[in-house]
């Protein structure tokens, strides 16, 4: 095996059949749910004020409507005012429940009566849709957000309460709940500028079962105006290929770029796109241009299309030792309106010293490679990242900053190679703005491997001199002359 997690699939092995029971401990005395509308990205940061009512508690219970499970991407809790990273992992699967359970350690077991502010943060993908589906190239980009009123959770919340905010005050409507008058005595949702509340309930029984779900739990439709493009990748190919004759790390990315809002209804006026751009009124759901981040210190990058080089583009590159990063500023060929796709090619070179140190302990070079660069807002579909080592490269290790759908070892065959080059590939799936971190590989590469492209070219050259000579001395000819 080529890779190395973290410790969350062993503790999801290790683990007691019972932990879910063991778990059932607590009481929640708030829970406040925080949702970011927002375009192919939703973030939802929901803090649990919990407290232990049995001594030695130290794993706690969430629960996640079906609908949560299958929109979420992105999951990481902690306890509030603390960097540490606790370890969550699902919990035993039953398909008669209504609800999906997910495992919390905390950071030490609780006694009783005691508490702390549990903050889980997740991200959903493809959690809104366009509403209408369809916008003329002059008219507002509006979503529909879906989402369950009540926070579920297996144990009794003495109040919890909803807060949705948009990136606009340009809400249209929301859904207005009939059936919380056992749990409030005001008004079940209120409105303050871009924000949405629902709630204060109080006295919220244990809400993960199915009698509670079927007698209060209801779906709130949230219509609003979103003032960026819904953008999608589709497919990110990134090839990232080490060089220690060459000094060099290449990274070289294709991308497929699709816009998600409102299809274009009717024709593309290119009159009317450069008046809203000279008037600087264009409508949100086009993409005009986009900027990137990427790594200091950078050197010949280079991005072209289907067509040819991309000339409309602008990069400003910082030094490697100014911790800043680069910024890459290009429009498309054409603008991105809503139900488009563009497909670009992105690359750039860099000094090998900084993404691959030497570790002399254990005689193993270490390689830092990004998994992707993040476009703003984008949600990524599918995306496989391919590291290139050198020649010759044995002991292969890999670490992951996050788990991939795939992993598997190839060989890599390019010019002046001889039994190819050792080559990981790591695929994964909906990959967001919080998926940012690098690939760790180490590896050695014994004095003979360094030596074996010289020894390669040299052996050509040396053929090629032998058959030269070789050539000079037979003659073609069947008749000579007298």
């Amino acid at each position: 095996m080529i890779s190395r997690w973290s410790s969350l699939a062993f503790l999801a092995l290790v683990l007691p059949a019972t932990a879910l029971q063991l778990g059932h401990h607590f009481e929640n005395t708030a829970i406040v749910r925080g949702v970011e509308l927002g375009g192919s990205l939703v973030h939802v940061t929901t803090t649990y004020a919990i407290k232990a009512l049995t001594d030695g508690s130290d794993i706690y219970t969430i629960a996640l409507t079906p609908e949560e499970k299958a929109k979420t991407s992105w999951i990481q809790a902690k306890v509030k005012g603390q960097q540490q990273v606790l370890d969550v992992w699902d919990a035993d699967y039953d398909p008669d429940s209504p609800s999906h359970f997910m495992m919390i350690r905390l950071p030490q077991p609780m006694g009783v009566n005691s508490s702390l502010n549990l903050v889980l943060e997740t991200v959903q993908t493809h959690a809104t849709r366009p509403w209408p589906e369809k916008a003329a190239q002059d008219e507002d980009q509006q979503l529909k957000y879906d989402m369950a009123l009540f926070v579920l959770s297996p144990y009794r919340t003495v109040v919890q309460r909803t807060k949705i905010r948009a990136s606009t005050p340009r809400i249209h409507s929301h859904t207005t709940p009939t059936n919380v008058s056992q749990f409030t005595t005001g008004a079940p949702v209120t409105r303050s500028g871009t924000t949405i509340t629902y709630g204060p309930y109080n006295d919220v029984p244990p809400s993960s079962n199915t009698e509670f779900i079927k007698k209060y739990q209801m779906p709130i439709v949230i219509h609003y105006s979103h003032g960026q493009p819904v953008l999608e990748i589709t497919q990110l190919r990134r090839a990232a290929e080490i060089s220690h004759w060459g000094a060099n790390l290449n990274i070289q990315d294709e991308i497929h770029l699709h816009n998600a809002g409102p299809e274009l209804k009717g024709q593309f006026s290119r009159i009317m796109h450069q008046t809203q751009t000279f008037y600087k009124q264009t409508a949100p759901h086009i993409l005009p241009s986009l900027t990137l981040q990427l790594p200091a210190g950078i050197r010949d990058a280079y991005i072209y299309d289907l067509i040819g080089n991309v000339s409309t583009s602008r990069l400003r590159i910082s030094p490697s030792s100014s911790g800043r990063n680069s910024i890459l500023e290009f429009r498309p060929r054409y603008p991105l309106m809503g139900g488009w796709n563009y497909s670009f090619t992105l690359g750039w070179d860099a000094p090998l010293a900084d993404s691959v140190k030497w570790d002399a302990a254990n005689g193993r070079y270490i390689a830092q490679v990004p998994v992707v660069t993040i476009i703003p807002g984008a949600v990524i579909e599918e995306a496989e990242v391919k590291i290139i080592l050198p020649e010759g490269a044995t002991d292969i290790e890999a670490i992951s900053p996050f788990p991939p759908v795939s992993s598997k070892l190839s060989t890599h065959v390019s010019y002046l190679d001889t039994t190819g080059r050792p080559a990981l590939i790591f695929e994964y799936k909906r990959l967001t703005d919080r998926h940012v971190g690098s690939i760790y590989v180490s590896y050695k590469l014994p004095l003979l491997a360094h030596l074996r492209k010289p020894v390669a070219v040299a052996t050509a050259f040396f053929g090629f001199f032998l058959l030269a000579i070789a050539a000079r001395r037979v003659d073609p000819r069947i008749h000579k002359k007298a």
